[in-house]
Order: C-alpha cells, then sequence, then structure tokens
C-alpha cells in the first residue's frame, strides 16, 4: 500500500485528486502502478485503477490478471469496481472507504451483483488514515483557495 500511497501523494502535487493504485503480479513484483490524471489528461476515465489496470495489461498482452492484485488508497468508484472485475483481479485492497462515490462497499456495489461476471477478494481498511488524510488535505486545500 505505501506505494500506493506516494502515487497518491504525486497525483496531489500535480494538482490531481490523490488517489494511488498499484498492481501486484502473483509473484509479489509491483507490474504497475498510477496516480490520477483526470484533470492532466482531460480524461474522466484516467483514475488511478483505470491507469494501472491499462499498463498491467499491456506489459502482460491480455485484457484479463488472474491471479494480480490491485491496491488502492481510496474505495473503487462503480466505474473502477466494475474494470476490476473484468481484468479478473484476483485480491482488492483498498483504504478509505468512500461513502458518496464508492462502489465496492457503498453506493452500487459492483461486486454483489447478478451481472458481476467476477468478484475479486476484498480487504478494506489498508492504509485508510494517511489516504483519507491525503484527501482530506487536498479538498481543505482547495476550499481555501476557492474561499479567497
Amino acid at each position: 500500500m505505501e506505494a500506493a500511497l506516494a502515487e497518491a501523494r504525486a497525483a496531489a502535487l500535480r494538482g490531481e485528486v490523490p488517489v494511488g493504485a498499484v498492481v501486484v503480479a502473483p509473484d509479489g513484483r509491483i507490474v504497475a502502478s498510477a496516480g490520477n490524471r483526470t484533470r492532466e489528461l482531460s480524461d474522466p476515465t484516467a483514475h488511478a485503477e483505470v491507469l494501472a489496470l491499462r499498463s498491467a495489461c499491456a506489459a502482460a498482452g491480455s485484457e484479463r490478471l488472474p491471479g494480480h492484485d490491485l491496491y488502492v488508497t481510496l474505495e473503487p468508484c462503480p466505474m473502477c469496481a466494475a474494470a476490476i472485475s473484468l481484468a479478473r483481479i484476483a485480491r482488492l485492497y483498498f483504504g478509505a472507504e468512500d461513502p458518496k462515490s464508492g462502489g465496492v462497499v457503498h453506493g452500487a456495489r459492483i461486486f454483489a451483483r447478478a451481472q458481476c461476471h467476477h468478484a475479486p477478494e476484498v480487504y478494506d481498511g489498508i492504509g485508510a488514515e494517511e489516504g483519507a488524510a491525503l484527501l482530506r488535505a487536498f479538498f481543505a486545500g482547495r476550499r481555501e483557495r476557492d474561499a479567497t
């Protein structure tokens, strides 16, 4: 999770919402990592999870990543949860919960739907305090900037 948190910190420095993701191969190697880049790329789908999955799939030469783990600093949104399912990620580890926009334990609960063809094992709360603190600081700074 530390590598995902580093990606989240880097995203914040770029002015992006501080979310980071890391894909880990079955042998324990990090095969892809990314932070949010929606503003930089002018792409609403450029969430950390999607970017990391794209990179890992390209490296593997496959649209599926069986046996791989995904570490994310924030509960994935419904779009990212669907991508995680489609990539056949084995285990999802995430930090902070996202009651407003989450798609795993909140909101749409993508993996619990009958239409979901693959649900990874889910472990939440990993590095949650630091992930949540990054998000709070980021949005507090934006509110301060917008108030002036």
